[in-house]
């Protein structure tokens, strides 16, 4: 890729180079008119109210950083409504009100959380399989469509078992406008590292809770929006946690 002057880059070099900041090209001052929707909500589809979150009774965060690994094989006994909703608001979720803005559990860059989550769900109880969509605001869950697609999402994650063995994939979608809006190109860095922060704080919250996961970054991106409704320009899949019972 030929960016300025005759330097040539692969695409992940160029994609450091150009969004690198430098003092002679700051932008001073946003649009505020062109922020985009900070929430994402079906409200056209069935909504499941979940468990509040305190419900459960997690380790200590010594003991569950101290267990935190990859967990690649689970059991077969289900994951509990009570948890996947203590995993959902510990890793996305809502944690108050201050000043009339929403905050969340996890940081963001700006506060603008350009991350949207969705479950695929396996064998979680009192839900039935199928693509959920995580509501922040309502903390509740908005079942997108039904059915088993743990096959469906393993061929679209390069054969990895753990999606169709796991009674739940968490997986992270970016809304790349919310962040791009004010930080242009370099928003683009802000937002894998959002969703790092999410993934982290779901991987040591699983373990709190004698669960497993594993974090996965291989997948093909267009069968994998394609299994959510996501178009892959204005909204797209960037990451997924698979969650379950140690095997």
């Amino acid at each position: 890729m030929k960016l300025s002057g005759e330097e040539v880059f692969p695409v992940g070099e160029a994609f450091l180079h150009e969004t690198k900041y430098r003092r002679e090209s700051m932008q001073s001052g946003f649009d505020m008119s062109a922020r985009p929707a900070p929430f994402k909500e079906y409200s056209d589809k069935p909504n499941i109210q979940l468990p509040e979150p305190d419900a459960v009774k997690p380790s200590s965060l010594r003991q569950a950083i101290k267990n935190r690994r990859s967990v690649r094989k689970y059991t077969a006994k289900l994951v509990t409504l009570g948890h996947l909703s203590f995993l959902l608001w510990a890793s996305c979720g809502a944690r108050g009100r201050d000043a009339g803005i929403l905050r969340r559990t996890v940081p963001s860059a700006g506060g603008l959380y350009p991350i949207e989550t969705y479950v695929i769900v396996n064998l979680v109880e009192g839900l039935e399989p199928g693509v959920y969509h995580y509501a922040v605001r309502t903390h509740s869950l908005e079942r997108l469509a039904g059915g088993n697609f743990g096959e469906t999402l393993m061929h679209a994650a390069l054969e990895q078992n753990q999606c169709r063995e796991a009674p739940v994939v968490f997986v992270w979608s970016a809304i790349f406008a919310r962040t791009t809006w004010k930080y242009g190109q370099r928003g683009y860095r802000y937002i894998y590292l959002d969703a790092g922060h999410i993934a982290h704080a779901l991987a040591v919250s699983a373990s709190s809770l004698g669960l497993g996961s594993c974090q996965m970054a291989a997948f093909f991106d267009d069968e994998v929006n394609g299994l959510i409704g996501l178009d892959g320009h204005s909204e797209s899949v960037i990451y997924m946690t698979s969650v379950g019972r140690p095997g």
